[in-house]
């Protein structure tokens, strides 16, 4: 079973980038970010047409998320629950994996704008009820799947530039606490689970050739339960959708499950 996700920065703007993504990359499940759009535009019948199921929870103009599925979704979930919250950021569905169900958590995490700011705050008290929403999840569906731009580079190689950009957003102590809070509920970031090129990024700024000269962070995670953990082939970052023309300027990650 393979799993992915992908900040595709409006869906509008690039479905065909999806439809094509997922001709090449034919994965069991795709969740995506920051869709841009309200749920009646939503192209439910081109990704039925690729052979994916959909639930959808969509904005006008930002955020939206959106988890596609060879397999019927189930149980769907829409925000946080017990948080009160405006915008359409993390959208859960049951769906059926090896060895059983899977419950998959997708989240557009607060970007946060800058440390101090009223964002900054905003996103503090989201990631908040977030820690509270999945350890409720993890209570109910231990085989659980969190995954989606998290807006938070983990850790120093986590960045092109941790000297530079120490202390800024993405890169506060407040915000990699909040990160290991979540690890500490027993997900396991599955990408650092395998060896993995020195300098792998997930996000490349459009601007000052970010991407050429590969000035990017990772951002986008895959975090997986500890029944699940086992189960965990192989976790990477696909660069090719970034070299394409008018691309997000995020690029899809994927996990892969055993099927046992």
């Amino acid at each position: 079973m393979q799993i992915a996700t992908w900040n595709v920065n409006s869906l509008t703007a690039r479905l065909q980038h999806v439809l094509d993504w997922l001709a090449a990359n034919p994965v069991d499940a795709l969740c995506l970010q920051e869709l841009k759009m309200t749920d009646d535009k939503f192209p439910f019948d081109a990704l039925q047409a690729a052979g994916y199921h959909a639930a959808a929870f969509g904005q006008k103009t930002y955020n939206g998320v959106a988890i596609l599925s060879r397999q019927p979704v189930r149980d769907v979930v829409k925000n946080i629950t017990g948080f009160d919250d405006e915008h359409s950021r993390v959208i859960a569905a049951t769906l059926d994996g090896p060895g059983g169900e899977v419950r998959v958590v997708n989240g557009y995490f607060v970007n946060g704008q800058e440390p101090g700011s009223e964002k900054f705050s905003y996103k503090m008290n989201w990631l908040t009820g977030l820690h509270r929403y999945i350890a409720d999840e993890l209570a109910r569906h231990p085989r659980l799947v969190l995954l989606g731009d998290f807006n938070v580079a983990p850790e120093d190689r986590d960045s092109y530039d941790p000297v530079g950009l120490k202390d800024t957003i993405h890169h506060t102590v407040q915000e990699r606490e909040h990160f290991q809070r979540l690890i500490g509920l027993g997900l396991t970031d599955s990408f650092r689970m395998f060896d993995q090129p020195e300098k792998s990024y997930s996000w490349w700024d459009y601007r000052m050739l970010g991407y050429q000269k590969n000035r990017g962070l990772r951002i986008d995670h895959i975090l997986v339960s500890e029944p699940l953990k086992p189960l965990v082939r192989s976790c990477r970052i696909d660069r090719v959708p970034r070299k394409w023309e008018k691309p997000s300027d995020h690029a899809p990650v994927v996990v892969e499950l055993l099927q046992t």
